[in-house]
């Protein structure tokens, strides 16, 4: 078998092929062959359903550059690499079906994204930013039982979403929740703080963060500006990639999120949901005015 799929992926990089099939296969790592050399820079398509993957390579966009369209359905994948942004020409990324429970932000960076398929996972959250990008038209988060809150930019995307927000018991959650009515919705892990409308002024080290931001935007391209002395590289990182931007006016935000939960309105798939699901869409805001003042149809 080994030599067979080694054969097969020669053969692929040897004859230029657009496509590449490897469903079936069995396969629990990700096929080094692929990442041999200069990967397959012809690929467009890569199919690899049904086998027993756990993660991705993180130079899976460096080996496979002009990937268009991704299919991992039915695998065993806990984590996706920050890596996946940097695919810039992937448009279909199918991960339903497998054990997800984290979607590192990086996948709202795919601007050329139109597909995104998420189903039956474990999902308890979905990136603030998710969404932002205008070709994002499709999003499938069907049967994601833990998962009860959109973010807000997904409002007027094709969305499936039944079989979401089913009341279970979530053992031993670390994350930060808040609560509206009987719906509590578990926040992304970056957040270290909830605001709320009776907040005056933003902590001090979100402050901090926003206005180094500000300073340093046009440096960002390159973390090495400042040396280790004048700021950590931990920081760096952090204002090169806040967790979310504020859904009103578009500020970074670092620790701190004002949510906003709107019930489930119409979408061009609402109809499909009508008593299937308890989910509902949040707005991650900055400030206690951007709370008060945003409005799904603003």
């Amino acid at each position: 078998m080994a030599s067979e799929l080694c054969k097969t992926i020669s053969v692929a990089r040897l004859e230029k092929h657009k496509n590449l099939f490897l469903n079936y296969r069995n396969l629990h790592h990700f096929p080094l062959e692929l990442l041999k050399d200069e990967g397959l820079q012809y690929l467009e398509r890569l199919y690899m359903k049904r086998n027993s993957l756990t993660t991705l390579p993180e130079n899976l966009a460096q080996k496979l550059p002009n990937l268009v369209e991704l299919y991992l359905h039915s695998n065993n994948i806990v984590v996706v690499p920050e890596a996946i942004g940097s695919l810039v020409k992937l448009q279909c990324l199918d991960l339903s079906d497998n054990a997800l429970e984290i979607v590192c932000p990086e996948i709202g960076r795919l601007r050329a994204l139109r597909h995104l398929r998420l189903a039956n996972n474990q999902l308890q959250f979905l990136p603030p930013d998710l969404g932002r990008s205008r070709e994002l038209q499709y999003v499938y988060v069907d049967n994601n039982v833990h998962l009860k809150g959109l973010p807000s930019y997904l409002y007027n995307k094709v969305i499936g979403c039944s079989g979401c927000g089913a009341p279970v018991q979530v053992s031993e959650v670390k994350l930060l929740s808040f609560s509206s009515g009987q719906l509590t919705v578990f926040l992304p892990a970056e957040v270290k703080a909830i605001g709320t409308e009776r907040d005056c002024i933003l902590p001090l080290q979100e402050l901090a963060m926003r206005s180094l931001h500000r300073a340093c935007h046009r440096f960002l391209k390159d973390l090495n500006f400042l040396s280790p002395i004048s700021l950590p590289r931990s920081l760096l990182e952090l204002l090169q990639c806040p967790l979310g931007h504020c859904h009103r006016c578009s500020e970074p935000m670092f620790t701190i999120v004002y949510p906003k939960l709107f019930p489930l309105r119409e979408t061009p798939m609402a109809g499909l949901h009508q008593g299937t699901t308890t989910v509902s869409f949040v707005a991650y805001c900055c400030s206690t005015r951007c709370l008060q003042t945003f409005d799904l149809l603003s």
